[in-house]
Parts: C-alpha cells; structure tokens; sequence
C-alpha cells in the first residue's frame, strides 16, 4: 500500500518557500560535511602516517554502520526535523571544538579520530531524519520533485566544497578548514528553525518500546510489495556501481595513462550527468510508468558501465561517463523518489535507515574486490561483471510487477 501523509501541495516545491528554506539548511550542511572531509584528511596526512591516516578517515565507519537502523527508530519516535537540527548542532560543536584544539596546540591524530567516530555516530541519525523530513514539509505529489532539488544540493556540494576546503587549507591550515566547515553547519540551524513540519495523521502512534518500533519498521519493508524489491534493486545496483567508479577508475586512468587530471574530467563528466538527472526530476516531477523507466535506466546504465573499460581515449571515456552519470543518476534519484511516495510516512525515518545501511554495509565490499579481481582478471572483466551486477538491478524493476508499475505523483 502507499500511504499518504498530507494532502497535495498548494505550489511547486521550487516556489515552496518552506521547502527552499529546507533545500538552503540541508545545502549548507552538505558543504560543511564536504569541508570536514576535506579537512580530516589534511590533518590525518599532516598529524600520522598513510596508514595512520587511513585508520582515521574509515573511523566512522563502523558506529554509522551499526547504529543506522536504531537511528532510523530515533528519528522516527522523535520526528525528524528535531533529530536534524541535533545532529548538525552536534557536528558543529565538535568540528568547532577540533578547529580550536587544532590552533592551539598539536595534539596529534587522537582528537581527529574522536571527530570522525562523532560524525559517525551522528551520521547513524541524521541520515534517517534526512529522508524521513521532505514527508513532513510538503504535499505528497511534491516528493518526487524535492527529492531531485535534493540531488542537485548534494552535486553542488560536492562541486564547492572541495575548493572551499582548499582555500580554507591554504589560508589557515588544517584549524580554519574546520572552523569553515562548522561555520557551515552552523548556518543551517537557524534555516531549519524556520522550517514548518506537518503532523502524521491518527493512527500513526509509535511503539510501546524502540525495540518494537525497530521490529515493525522492518516488517512494514519485509511486507510491502514495492519496498521490499526496491532495496534488493538498490542493493544489486550500488554493489556493481560503486567498485567500477572509485578503484576501477583510478587504475583505468592509470592504465591508459590519463592521470589524475584525466580521472578528474571523467568524474566530472559523471557528475555533470547525474546533476542533469536530479534537474530533470526536480523539473518533471510527476512520472506515471516511474517502475519501469527506472528499470530501464538501470539496464542501460549497466551497459555504459562496462563500456567504459573499453573506450579508446579520454574524450571518449569523459562522453561515456557523462552518459553513466545520466542513467544511474536518474535510476538512483527515481529509487529514492519511490522510496519516499511508497513508504508510510511514519516509518519513514527506518525505511530510509534500511536503505543506507544497504549501501553502507554492502557496497563497500566492492571495491577491495574490484581491486584484487582487476589484478587478477584486468579490467575488462571485471567492468564487465559490475556491469552484469548492476543489470541485475534493473532487471528486478522490470520482472516484479508491483514495482515496473509504480508512479511518481506531481
């Protein structure tokens, strides 16, 4: 069933100042997050050695991973813009506090792993609140769109963020790129203060305990007929996605001897791609065969994916790119469209838990075997066995009928 929590909204998302004054707060929080990274891994090279550095950027790893299911319970007893507005609070007293520590003294590598193990921890619960706020902010046939505006956010910080942090670095070392980054943060609260939530309807009573809670989020997505396809979907699709674009195109570009500035034009290809596809969600909002364009989306992409072991040159390589970021950016933006239209707006703190513990838990585990089979096999094999994995994912949208039919509202 698809449950809807509010009626349609009376304006589009884009001209939704209650939704602008959201996309605004979650924006700022994405460029300080951006930062942060930024920053951490300066201040690990500079503080210990690779290894001890590694050690430190991986240290959140592990609390968010274990923790997110339980965050998606918290965020959804305690509503999600509370949980929001804690969260960055939380990561801007502790990026702020390093920032300080970092200037006044040299402390070493402890407080940066202290740092990540906190954003970790936080991360647990506000990527749960993150998904379950748009629900609560806007009608149900402005989900799809908020969810493109969303991707958009996250390109662009991703495209800012980086130089941000360079500058920061440059101007102030390791201290000002964190006090930057918790500037950012910091300037998402009063936003998120302003924003305006909407109540769950009667009936959407939590649990007696988290426990239960927990137990009931995970059979409203075991249960119902389009989540439960969808994570299987998500999954097939990130586990055959993540490997061929993080270690496989680094040893492409180093076999073809591109180097790392011809990487950074393919990733920036990729990128350019997947924001044309958030845009054109946010722009079209409604989609009424959404199943089965994302079915095909993620077919098609697969098959850009392992063409690019293949591609003869760098121009090539960039265009093909482009055309993967297209296709699994739209497939991956239409996911998570449904996943916020399918869902029961009062799970949807644990839905969205379930969903990025799929990618947090599992997609990591295909780089190291992206890796090791490259050395084995070469690249074209490998690509071509990603490419598979990801088509796969597709071809679940396209064989279980609940999910092919699904529409996007708008």
């Amino acid at each position: 069933m698809t449950a809807t929590l509010i009626p349609p909204a009376s304006v589009r998302a884009h001209r939704d100042p209650n939704v602008l004054r959201w996309l605004g707060a979650y924006t700022s929080s994405m460029l300080g997050d951006n930062v942060y990274y930024l920053a951490l891994s300066w201040a690990a090279v500079q503080a210990g050695t690779p290894a001890q550095a590694g050690l430190v950027m991986s240290a959140s790893a592990l609390p968010r991973a274990v923790l997110m299911l339980g965050g998606g319970v918290i965020a959804d007893r305690l509503g999600p813009k509370r949980v929001v507005i804690g969260s960055d609070a939380v990561r801007c007293a502790a990026v702020l506090a390093v920032a300080a520590l970092l200037f006044l003294t040299h402390p070493g590598l402890w407080p940066l792993a202290l740092l990540a193990c906190v954003f970790g921890t936080v991360d647990a619960v506000f990527m749960p609140a993150v998904g379950a706020l748009p629900a609560r902010i806007t009608g149900h046939d402005q989900l799809a769109r908020v969810q493109g505006l969303r991707g958009l956010a996250i390109r662009a910080a991703s495209v800012v963020g980086a130089p941000l942090g360079g500058l920061g670095v440059a101007l102030g070392g390791a201290p000002a790129a964190f006090a930057l980054a918790g500037a950012l943060i910091a300037l998402s609260l009063p936003l998120l203060l302003s924003v305006r939530v909407r109540d769950l309807p009667a009936g959407a009573e939590r649990g007696a305990t988290a426990w239960s809670d927990l137990r009931a989020g995970l059979r409203h997505v075991r249960r119902h007929r389009v989540l439960g396809p969808l994570m299987i979907a998500i999954a097939l699709g990130d586990l055959g996605f993540v490997g061929p674009l993080n270690v496989g195109l680094t040893l492409l570009a180093d076999h073809r001897g591109w180097g790392a500035a011809g990487m950074g034009w393919i990733l920036a290809g990729f990128g350019a791609g997947a924001a044309a596809a958030s845009l054109l969600l946010a722009a079209r909002g409604r989609l009424p065969r959404a199943g089965l364009l994302t079915g095909c989306a993620c077919a098609a992409g697969s098959v850009a994916v392992g063409a690019l072991a293949f591609v003869p040159g760098l121009a090539a390589a960039v265009g093909t790119a482009l055309l993967v970021g297209l296709l699994t950016g739209l497939s991956g933006a239409l996911c998570g469209a449904l996943l916020q239209t399918q869902a029961d707006p009062a799970y949807l703190g644990r839905v969205t838990a379930v969903s990025s513990l799929v990618s947090l838990g599992l997609t990591p585990l295909s780089m190291p075997f992206a890796a090791a089979a490259t050395g084995a096999f070469g690249l074209g094999p490998v690509y071509a066995v990603s490419a598979a994995v990801c088509g796969l994912g597709g071809l679940v949208f396209l064989a279980v009928p609940a999910l092919r039919r699904a529409e996007l509202p708008g």
